[in-house]
């Protein structure tokens, strides 16, 4: 007996199904890519410019110097103190670990000096923004936690704790962050 193979279908491409197929090829990834970049430009990028800080416009003294005309004080190279009496707060600036006044050594004691002044003048050139106290948490010294930054004309956040760990004032802290030896 005679047997016989099946013969594949022809079809026959007209140009309206090669134009799409063809078309859907190329503009594929720069569609997405423009549908992605809308979505972050109007949705995730508004939520996130007003979720995140809080612009502060206070004046700072030294603490343990007179606070006329200041709203709060700079206690050392990260904690500041604002407000006073009943309604008075200390709020730990994150990001980075300053020496200790009152530290291992003189060396670390000279240089948490330097990291106090460098604060103080850092917050003295006008408003800054901290992240909002609505998800605010504490340390274990029931200090408030918060990142500090201020916008620049060209567009980047200058954030505090890149510029005392740029001038060697600080060292890294945050998770797998090591102590710093001060003294060594």
């Amino acid at each position: 007996m005679f047997k016989r193979t099946p013969r594949k279908p022809r079809f026959r491409k007209g140009r309206a199904d090669v134009g799409i197929a063809t078309w859907w090829t190329i503009w594929r990834v720069p569609i997405l890519l423009a549908v992605v970049s809308a979505g972050w430009w109007f949705l995730y990028r508004p939520y996130i410019e007003e979720q995140g800080w809080q612009q502060v416009t206070f004046n700072f003294a030294q603490c343990g110097e007179s606070w006329a005309g200041a709203q709060g004080c700079v206690v050392d190279g990260d904690t500041v103190i604002i407000g006073s009496g009943n309604a008075r707060r200390r709020i730990r600036l994150t990001g980075f670990d300053a020496p200790e006044i009152d530290g291992a050594c003189a060396a670390e004691s000279a240089r948490a000096l330097e990291a106090k002044s460098a604060l103080y003048q850092w917050l003295a050139r006008g408003p800054f923004e901290w992240t909002d106290d609505e998800s605010m948490s504490r340390d274990q010294y029931g200090r408030e936690l918060r990142e500090v930054s201020r916008p620049t004309a060209n567009g980047p956040r200058e954030y505090l704790a890149r510029h005392m760990i740029g001038r060697n004032l600080a060292s890294e802290s945050g998770w797998g962050a090591g102590a710093a030896d001060w003294c060594g």
